[in-house]
């Protein structure tokens, strides 16, 4: 069995960006820390090598589109305990959307050939929109399993997972091949070892282009225009505190200003 793990480099959780004279965030500077695997990855990057642990994955690669730069979080991958890693990288797939992007890495998928597993984070924590691999699915015509905390069992063609849903979990049983985005439920990553480091540091990663995809025109024209990405502005007025003998009246007094004020 061969299986693909999706995964993004993104800046780090504790990146402060900085905001130019224009009041425009500048992602070039991200304060000083490195750009990061995507934490929700960190999970797919897992699962992909539980998948070699225990249900008998020959390959587990690590895929991402972006810039050269982002071999780092795909040797995080490798060192983490997946088998190989493909970076795509092309001046025509830049500035790509969430639909770009699943054109690109379903392209990539098949090309890669023989899969029988793609799994993806649940989102990623720069653009969050969680939509890439339900689009990836749809691309190669594969079955979703989105939200999924535990691969119960996989054998004679078939998968069967646990879904986590708002207000409990399902169980699901269908035909692979099929694309899965993962929760935080579903495992906890560890930790690169020393020996999976020093191997991943001399990885030679291959680079894929739009052509080797047959996508030498790109991948579509992006729908949004991060060109104008800014700071949210402070909130102006002053904080009112309710006073009152109890926290009913405090809710009746709430309650009146906010009738007042229309929001309800």
């Amino acid at each position: 069995m061969k299986v693909v793990v999706s995964i993004k480099q993104t800046p780090s959780t504790t990146a402060v960006l900085v905001v130019d004279g224009s009041g425009n965030v500048s992602w070039d500077d991200p304060g000083g820390k490195p750009n990061v695997l995507n934490p929700w990855d960190e999970y797919a990057v897992e699962e992909g090598v539980r998948f070699k642990e225990n249900h008998g994955a020959t390959d587990v690669i690590a895929l991402t589109v972006g810039s050269e730069e982002s071999q780092d979080a795909l040797k995080t991958s490798l060192a983490m305990g997946c088998t190989e890693a493909i970076l795509v990288t092309d001046p025509a797939l830049q500035g790509l959307d969430s639909l770009g992007t699943a054109r690109t890495l379903a392209a990539a998928i098949q090309k890669a050939g023989d899969v029988q597993v793609a799994i993806f984070g649940r989102q990623a924590i720069d653009g969050d929109t969680g939509q890439t691999p339900v689009q990836v699915a749809r691309k190669l015509g594969w079955t979703p399993l989105t939200f999924v905390s535990t691969i119960k069992e996989i054998g004679d063609g078939k998968i069967t997972v646990e879904r986590l849903l708002d207000d409990g979990k399902e169980t699901v049983t269908t035909n692979l091949p099929v694309v899965i985005s993962t929760v935080k439920e579903i495992n906890e990553p560890r930790y690169p070892s020393l020996m999976g480091i020093r191997k991943a540091n001399r990885a030679k990663i291959p680079t894929w282009s739009a052509a080797d995809l047959g996508l030498d025109g790109g991948a579509g024209d992006s729908n949004v225009d991060w060109s104008n990405v800014y700071a949210i502005p402070p909130r102006e007025g002053s904080v009112q505190m309710i006073e009152a003998d109890s926290v009913e009246e405090q809710a009746k007094v709430l309650a009146d200003k906010l009738f007042e004020e229309k929001v309800i």
